[in-house]
């Protein structure tokens, strides 16, 4: 059975190695789903694939060895997936929609980690509502705290979770176990004056090392939740880098704003040349300017008061030749 393999991989199909064989790609936004959608995913392997799944670096499934002829009796099942997990289609009853932008990554977030300043799954969902389905390549991470568990520096957008450390006096019991802790386990934004913790506001990372360390809760984070948005790490063959910092004290609205005016300016500078019609980002905002790109990333954007921008940045990394 012949088949448009450009077709193909907008239904979110793999090209693989086996004529006539081919693999469903399944995105699970943010990394979290319900266990029920297992047994369908299951269900799917064991009947028209060849009862084997892989987990994606990219925390989806690939459902392996299904015959082309197939594909629409797949798609067919995996509709209550799709919806469940209220992920866009252009066309309902045909699967999944293009897959040039990747699944949207993040760690297990606040729900679960003591660490994690914010339902990291959550925000991605909404990320994923906001900009899915789309042809263009764009890799999005989030990650709840500065330990950076899932690895967001290595993405065209990091999304770190940040606290403002707030502070009662009155509960503090003058154990320093606050300034020991961002000392040892952080930047060393706090110091011991006057028998209680002084914070340096341009140093302090929003880790919140600190609120975990109090015994006493003198320490607690901000209602608000804040981020640091990282730009375009990447992998590749060329010049793998990592991700330098954009925003610190970002907000979620922000945020989404800016990964979307980011699409309005890739459709405008994209080499139309670029193989299989992809160009990565970072190479884009090599080729036009950092400034160009961030007069398009900051275009109608309202940031916090106490929002940090970079006027510059330069990346390293491994070059190639």
């Amino acid at each position: 059975m012949d088949m448009n393999t450009k077709k193909l991989k907008k239904n979110a199909f793999r090209v693989s190695k086996e004529r006539g064989i081919t693999a469903s790609r399944i995105r699970v936004p943010g990394g979290r789903m319900d266990a029920k959608y297992l047994s369908m995913i299951q269900h799917i392997a064991d009947t028209y694939g060849n009862g084997t799944i892989h987990i994606t670096v990219r925390q989806g499934f690939e459902i392996l060895g299904i015959p082309f002829e197939k594909i629409d009796e797949v798609n067919e099942l995996l509709q209550p997936i799709i919806e469940g997990m209220g992920i866009n289609q252009t066309a309902e009853g045909e699967g999944y929609s293009a897959s040039g932008t990747r699944n949207i990554t993040a760690c297990v977030g606040n729900s679960v980690c003591p660490y994690a300043c914010y339902e990291t799954t959550a925000f991605a969902k909404k990320m994923e509502k906001a900009i899915f389905p789309n042809d263009l390549h764009f890799k999005i991470a989030f990650t709840g705290c500065s330990n950076d568990c899932a690895k967001v520096r290595m993405h065209d957008f990091g999304i770190l979770g940040m606290t403002v450390p707030q502070f009662e006096p009155e509960r503090c019991i003058s154990c320093q176990a606050c300034v020991k802790a961002c000392a040892k386990k952080s930047v060393g934004a706090l110091q011991f004056v006057n028998y209680r913790p002084q914070r340096d506001e341009h140093k302090c990372i929003g880790c919140g090392e600190c609120v975990l360390s109090c015994p006493n809760m003198a320490w607690t984070r901000s209602e608000k939740k804040y981020y640091r948005l990282t730009l375009l790490g990447r992998t590749g063959k060329k010049n793998p880098r990592l991700g330098e910092d954009f925003i610190k004290w970002a907000d979620e609205e922000s945020i989404i704003k800016i990964v979307k005016n980011t699409y309005d300016y890739v459709k405008k500078y994209i080499d139309p040349d670029a193989p299989g019609g992809k160009e990565h980002i970072g190479y884009i905002v090599d080729r036009t300017g950092f400034e160009e790109f961030k007069k398009w990333a900051l275009k109608d954007v309202e940031l916090p008061e106490i929002a940090e921008v970079t006027e510059r940045i330069y990346w390293g990394g491994v070059t190639y030749k």
